[in-house]
């Protein structure tokens, strides 16, 4: 029975990472025998244990048979005579595929280290054709770490799997976990990069790949593309650690855009109700949790008013702040200005731009907020009148504000 450290803590070491997660791999064990040394039992599909006292995960050395089509396809083989090389050979990537042993010796048998050094991401073998989701893992670690390319190889390999219809075999809430973390990398807009340069962003996101390609007006959007924009906006909002329903309204504030005929562009008119549609029906399909869709939702239809609310009449404003629900949910109010933030300097030569707009609505935002509701309540006989009375008080104070705040755009 022999025991290595295997994986992404291997990984990450020799990048000099922190290492967050351990995991092990057992060679010459049976479930029994690891229950009896205490180790607890948690894998449904395959043999997993807790470890007994640093409840790190240990899996016994296994082999995967492909036996139908899609991710969980696979008839997995547990036994004490798997080898550890076996074990590597399953895995997707080869720095990925990396081992030490208990007295610090790497076990490398496909490459991993030269692989890191290189800068390349590589698949172990041709297995990887097997697994849908090697694809998004693939272009998830390209974004995890913006030095490293896909092979050539791997790039031509995740081609004939998207040809082959493998991807078609991806159920939703396992592409939204994987594009969910690749959000929440150092560079997302390589993952969706390598996804379009091997046909699935189509498959998986056709309302984000049909963006490329698309013109804007020059003289508001230097870079023109609307994908490469929208590239721009959702790095900037990963630079700033923004959320993950900042960085998903930020991939999606302009879906709109891919749908305009063609004789009008390159301006978009009316993008902002088209993006919405195309938003709620993207997060239906590949099961977005409410947050994210809500704030996407929100940022797709109003966040060209933000570009320009230091020209809006104070009772506009104070109709942007009913329509975010801002009064309610100041807290999302906020992530719906970073997501604006974002939108405005992912442009070429925007980048370190002020955006003075979030300041103003925030000032704004506040005094409506300073007029005690409760108060005005208590002088009115019926709900219509409080109503109105609470709107007049708050657009008095909007009025007092705007007409002592100065932005400069």
């Amino acid at each position: 029975m022999q025991t290595y450290c295997v994986g992404g803590a291997v990984r990450d070491e020799l990048l000099g990472l922190p290492v967050k997660d351990r995991d092990f791999v057992v060679v010459g064990a049976t479930p029994e025998q690891m229950v009896a040394q205490g180790f607890r039992p948690v894998g449904k599909d395959f043999p997993v244990f807790l470890h007994p006292d640093t409840h790190e995960e240990y899996a016994l050395a296994r082999t995967e048979r492909k036996t139908a089509r899609g991710y969980k396809g696979f008839q997995v083989y547990a036994d004490p005579d798997v080898t550890l090389e076996q074990d590597l050979a399953r895995r997707d990537l080869t720095i990925n595929a990396i081992a030490r042993d208990d007295e610090g010796n790497l076990i490398d048998p496909y490459g991993g280290a030269a692989d890191l050094k290189a800068g390349v991401l590589r698949h172990v073998s041709h297995a990887f054709v097997e697994d849908p989701v090697r694809i998004l893992r693939a272009a998830r670690f390209g974004a995890r770490f913006p030095r490293f390319q896909v092979a050539p190889e791997t790039l031509a390999l995740m081609r004939d799997m998207v040809d082959n219809g493998e991807v078609d075999a991806l159920v939703p809430e396992r592409i939204w976990q994987e594009i969910a973390k690749g959000l929440m990398e150092a560079a997302p807009s390589h993952m969706f990069i390598a996804l379009r340069e091997c046909g699935a962003l189509a498959k998986i996101l056709p309302e984000i790949d049909r963006l490329f390609g698309v013109p804007q007006p020059p003289q508001h959007h230097p870079e023109i593309d609307v994908g490469v924009h929208v590239m721009m906006v959702v790095d900037y909002a990963a630079s700033q650690n923004y959320s993950l329903a900042v960085r998903f309204a930020a991939l999606t504030h302009d879906l709109g855009k891919g749908t305009t005929a063609k004789d009008v562009l390159p301006r978009h008119i009316g993008h902002e109700e088209r993006s919405v549609h195309l938003v709620r029906d993207l997060c239906k399909r590949i099961k977005v949790p409410n947050d994210c869709r809500d704030l996407a939702l929100i940022v797709a239809k109003l966040h060209g008013k933000v570009h320009r609310c230091h020209e809006m009449r104070p009772e506009t404003l104070l109709q942007l702040l009913q329509d975010t629900d801002a009064f309610r949910q100041t807290e999302r109010f906020a992530a719906f200005l970073q997501a604006c933030e974002s939108d405005s300097r992912g442009r070429l030569g925007f980048e370190d731009k002020p955006f003075p707009q979030a300041a103003y609505l925030q000032g704004t935002l506040q005094a409506a907020l300073s007029v005690n509701a409760g108060e005005v309540a208590r002088q009115q006989s019926t709900p219509e009148k409080i109503r109105e009375a609470v709107q007049a008080a708050r657009l008095t104070a909007v009025k007092e504000y705007v007409a002592s705040a100065r932005i400069e755009i």
